[in-house]
């Protein structure tokens, strides 16, 4: 199993920013796939993520209507589209998977079955 996220960087406050993790080596049904970040000094917090089968998703409270999660299943691909950002979205996001419904993840990291390598945002305020 693989995922391979990209497209973090170093952004104005306001602007946006669009997240990859390309996975493979699974089967895409049933299977959540999303996005955690930690932030330095705190603990690792879920962001948001997809149930690859009804395409259901989920995100994190304070983070509903500034960020969204879509998958191309064609590719592979899921996406983490994130606008307006602010500075306490600074981060290191990571690409995640798991057999747990995606209702789930705001349990936290633990028992999460895969992660990528996470990629830096870094938001200037």
């Amino acid at each position: 199993v693989q995922l391979q996220a990209s497209g973090g960087g170093l952004v104005e406050a306001g602007r946006s920013l669009r997240l990859s993790c390309a996975f493979s080596g699974f089967t895409i049904d049933d299977y959540a796939i999303g996005w955690f970040r930690q932030a330095p000094g705190k603990e690792r917090e879920a962001v948001a993520c997809i149930n690859t089968s009804e395409r259901t998703t989920y995100y994190a409270d304070s983070l509903k209507g500034r960020f969204t999660v879509a998958i191309d299943a064609a590719k592979n691909t899921v996406f983490l589209q994130m606008n307006s950002l602010r500075s306490e979205d600074t981060a290191v996001y990571y690409c995640a998977a798991d057999t747990k419904d995606g209702s789930l993840w705001y349990r936290g990291p633990n028992g999460i079955d895969y992660w990528g390598k996470g990629t830096q945002v870094t938001v200037s305020s």
